[in-house]
């Protein structure tokens, strides 16, 4: 057995259920190894797709995620949805080939070790036939106990070479999910005590959960302590839907937070971020922040403490077991309270904690651009087809001036119903994103939601969707625009033929692929949806949105505050 294979069989022994890719010369083997030990593979149409693809399984099914790439320009061309991944801490193994050591005039080489290093992933490499299958073993642990993007090495000397005899299984006694779970990491007494005394002097609590409460499921634990000390609840973008039906819910916190929920928060006497990095978007760059409000944070991680926002008590620790020694600390003074959860509250989150609740005067375009008719307001549009969808769905985001409209215009059910992969703020990424996840979860509906630039960007793996036979809704908000761009720069009288465009034919181009499309100008157009929902949903919609272009989003502005 050569190595290439026997890390291919020693990967699907170690966790490698689905792998994403695109094969070339240099994972050829290995790629075909893993599918022949049990690892279903996906090709994509894309080095990019393949790695965003990845992501997204990864982030939904809770496992690992595996892309598979040719050396050189195969990875190169992932490169940026490895950086996503890394920088959102996504447990993702990325297989790549390598030139050997003794090719230095390959057209492919290049130093992959330091293009991991330089987009924060973790660089490794199969060393020798003879360290082949510890190399693999100790990439995986890194990948899932640390929760990082591990860029794996296969120098193709290295993956023709005989395995040594008897090295033909992964090594023993390493499980990827091990049956004892190591004990989770919990703040000394004394700093829950001091947790508890912040709780217990707060009239006005709020809660913000973010991607370590996600990644720590708990939203259970964080719902019973609000409800003892009378918090509010909110999460950051990431996290939406982690304390989805809670009447005391904000919703998302930041540059997506309704009028009601912002109001809110600014007013807290003391906000608790539970693994949430409080960063310039889920704080509005502090102005959420009550000057007078004490912060508390808690993290596994103590370099997260204070690193976006000053903190006046930092815990590391587990946020579900924090959460719960808190609880229990409070139970044992005796202490249950009211707090901010009054009846005036849940009126008003009641009448106005939703998007959909909060009034907006309708934007109008006709005959403003050569291709004529009129436009539908992005508001307009997701609010009708949120009403459309079933409740169990899948929500991905690309980047772009649209993006609140989906990410906030429609509701998810828990906290695995909004992928947003936007820790890069890379567009391009959301159709990608949203196969990775249909693939994770087939039993949902996936919404891919994209802008015109992004689309465009990503339009192959149109057929990648359409080959798996997924029931994907691909929802195309088409400005002609980079939206972003034009909003903040026009205002300033800059030019903008840089970043607008003629008119193009989204849904012709999604048939082409096989997809249904159909083109949306006002709400009566979105009866070809609703007719594509009734079934049997076994190829991919495209909606071309002609939206309204006159404003921009309502999060641009402080969005931009950041660049």
């Amino acid at each position: 057995m050569i190595v290439a294979e026997a890390v291919g069989e020693a990967l699907a022994r170690l966790g490698a259920e689905t792998v994403f890719g695109v094969v070339g010369s240099g994972n050829f083997h290995v790629t075909n190894a893993l599918a022949a030990h049990g690892a279903r593979f996906v090709a994509a149409r894309t080095e990019g797709g393949a790695a965003t693809m990845a992501d997204a399984y990864a982030r939904v099914s809770g496992g690992l995620g595996v892309v598979s790439v040719h050396q050189g320009p195969g990875l190169t061309n992932a490169v940026t949805g490895i950086a996503e991944a890394a920088k959102s801490r996504t447990p993702l193994l990325v297989l790549a080939g390598e030139v050997a050591a003794s090719a230095v005039r390959s057209n492919f080489r290049i130093d992959q070790a330091a293009l991991a290093a330089a987009v924060g992933a973790v660089p490794e490499r199969v060393h020798s036939p003879e360290t082949a299958l510890a190399d693999v073993a100790r990439a995986c642990r890194t990948a899932l106990a640390e929760r990082r993007t591990v860029l794996l090495g296969l120098p193709l000397d290295v993956q023709g070479a005989e395995l040594p005899a008897g090295d033909a299984r992964a090594p023993a006694g390493y499980r990827p999910r091990p049956s004892r779970v190591p004990p989770l990491p919990v703040p000394p007494p004394g700093a829950v005590a001091r947790l508890a005394d912040a709780l217990q002097a707060a009239e006005r609590p709020v809660f913000i959960a973010g991607r370590g409460a996600r990644l720590a499921g708990a939203g259970r634990e964080l719902a019973a302590l609000a409800a003892r000390c009378g918090a509010l609840v909110a999460t950051s973008a990431v996290a939406r839907g982690l304390f989805a039906g809670d009447p005391f819910g904000l919703d998302v916190s930041g540059g997506f937070a309704t009028p009601a929920a912002a109001e809110l928060i600014a007013g807290a006497d003391l906000l608790v971020a539970w693994g949430c990095s409080l960063n310039m978007w889920t704080t509005r760059h502090g102005a959420l922040v009550g000057r007078t409000a004490a912060v508390v944070q808690v993290d596994v991680d103590a370099r997260a403490l204070g690193a976006h926002h000053r903190v006046d008590l930092g815990l590391i620790g587990d946020v579900a077991e924090t959460a719960r020694a808190a609880d229990a600390e409070l139970e044992a003074r005796g202490h249950s309270a009211t707090g901010y959860r009054t009846a005036d509250v849940a009126e008003r989150l009641a009448r106005e904690g939703r998007w959909q609740d909060v009034p907006y005067e309708e934007d109008k375009e006709h005959d403003r651009h050569p291709d004529g008719g009129p436009r539908i307001d992005p508001r307009t549009l997701t609010i009708a087809l949120d009403g459309m969808l079933p409740r169990e769905r899948t929500v991905a985001v690309d980047s772009g001036n649209f993006m609140g409209y989906p990410a906030m215009f429609l509701d998810v059910p828990d906290a695995d119903g909004l992928v947003f992969t936007q820790a890069f703020q890379s567009i391009g990424l959301g159709l990608a994103t949203a196969i990775g996840a249909a693939v994770a979860r087939p039993g949902r509906l996936t919404v891919a939601a994209l802008g015109d630039g992004g689309a465009l960007m990503a339009a192959a793996e149109l057929e990648t969707a359409v080959r798996l036979g997924l029931g994907l809704l691909v929802v195309v908000y088409d400005d002609e625009a980079y939206g972003a761009e034009v909003h903040h720069f026009g205002p300033s009288g800059h030019p903008l033929g840089t970043v607008t465009f003629p008119p193009a034919d989204l849904a012709a181009i999604g048939r082409g692929y096989g997809c249904a499309a159909a083109t949306v100008r006002r709400p009566a157009d979105l009866g070809a949806v609703a007719r594509w929902l009734e079934g049997p949903r076994d190829r991919p919609m495209l909606v071309h949105a002609k939206i309204t272009r006159g404003r921009p989003s309502w999060w641009l502005e402080e969005a931009f505050r950041g660049h």
